[in-house]
């Protein structure tokens, strides 16, 4: 058989298998049969060296039409096949909109952040603005603005989380964002301050190296000791109910003057004594005072002028006495039974 005949008949063989490939893996299979390294059409192609010289232009070029052939009706074969593949998918992914939908089940938010958001209602309601601050801070916004001498022990390796650089820490209260707000505002300033906090406590049922807090200003002229109780125990009552009692304890903090500690009556026994409230009857809330007037000199106000009370609460303490939750820890465990509960 001459090679001319040869090639004509691998033209017909070629253009019915392709043509009978049902698949893109068969359409694969036969091109690389044809016009691979080792197919028929390129095993001549490749010995035309050994033809002579009045063979080789005839044959040369009938194969080049054989193999062009071939890669036009390949290429015609692929697209019908990839259409087929296509509509097949379609046909079995279709969507059924007879059918009623599944629905997903709608995130909630966090009890902590549901907590800061009821605590910030009630100050905006009074007035208030929210400010906020960095997280990483220095020594002087956190410790010496707010009349923190150099020896008090929060200011300690112990409890206090430094980084490599010196005279910088995580902040340890938001109390750092009074000062910056003071020295950027004029009187009269009433804002509150929620973020995180940190100290180097190990985790137990009470403490977090990591929390929330929610501190408080008000700067005005004329601001009292009676404006400072008669606030709390508005937000108290907001917080806890209106049948909530309140009282302050003397306490003793760097940056205010007198201090107070806050509590109400136990939100489980209303008063009475119960394993809660440790038979006192009482739940501390949070820490509270008159702004010192160093505090007041250091941002640049006259306490001959102004006078103002400062107060600061933890948020995951308010959130444990409101429902009853006894370890600290469940806030952060991610445990769904826990959360979804609120």
């Amino acid at each position: 058989m001459s090679v001319l005949n040869e090639l004509e008949k691998i033209k017909e063989e070629g253009q019915n298998e392709i043509s009978d490939a049902s698949s893109l893996e068969g359409l694969e299979s036969a091109r690389v049969s044809f016009l691979g390294k080792k197919g028929k059409v390129t095993t001549i192609l490749k010995s035309l060296g050994d033809l002579s010289s009045e063979e080789r232009p005839a044959i040369g070029k009938k194969a080049n039409e054989v193999r062009q052939f071939m890669e036009n009706i390949i290429n015609k074969r692929k697209k019908e096949l990839e259409n087929e593949v296509l509509k097949r998918k379609l046909e079995e992914e279709v969507i059924d909109i007879t059918l009623p939908g599944k629905r997903s089940p709608a995130g909630k938010r966090h009890l902590i952040t549901q907590i800061i958001d009821e605590i910030t209602d009630v100050f905006i309601g009074l007035g208030y603005k929210v400010a906020e601050g960095p997280e990483v801070e220095t020594e002087y916004y956190n410790f010496d603005a707010l009349n923190t001498p150099v020896d008090h022990p929060a200011r300690s390796l112990m409890d206090t989380l430094y980084t490599q650089k010196d005279g910088v820490l995580l902040r340890t209260h938001t109390s750092p964002v009074q000062v910056r707000v003071m020295k950027e505002t004029l009187p009269p300033v009433y804002i509150i301050a929620p973020g995180k906090a940190y100290r180097k406590d190990v985790p137990d049922p009470s403490h977090s190296p990591m929390f929330h807090q929610v501190e408080g200003l008000a700067v005005d002229k004329n601001i009292t000791f009676g404006d400072l109780k008669g606030t709390l125990e508005a937000f108290a009552k907001q917080i806890f109910g209106a049948d909530r009692e309140v009282r302050l304890r003397p306490h003793f903090f760097p940056f205010t003057e007198p201090s107070v500690e806050v509590d109400v009556s136990c939100i489980m026994c209303n008063g009475k004594g119960c394993r809660v409230c440790g038979g006192v009857g009482w739940l501390e809330i949070l820490g509270a005072g008159m702004v010192d007037p160093n505090v007041l000199n250091e941002v640049g106000y006259d306490p001959e002028e102004v006078s103002g009370f400062a107060f600061g609460m933890g948020v995951e303490r308010i959130a444990m006495l409101k429902y009853g939750v006894n370890d600290i820890r469940l806030f952060y465990e991610n445990d769904l039974r826990f959360l979804e509960q609120f």
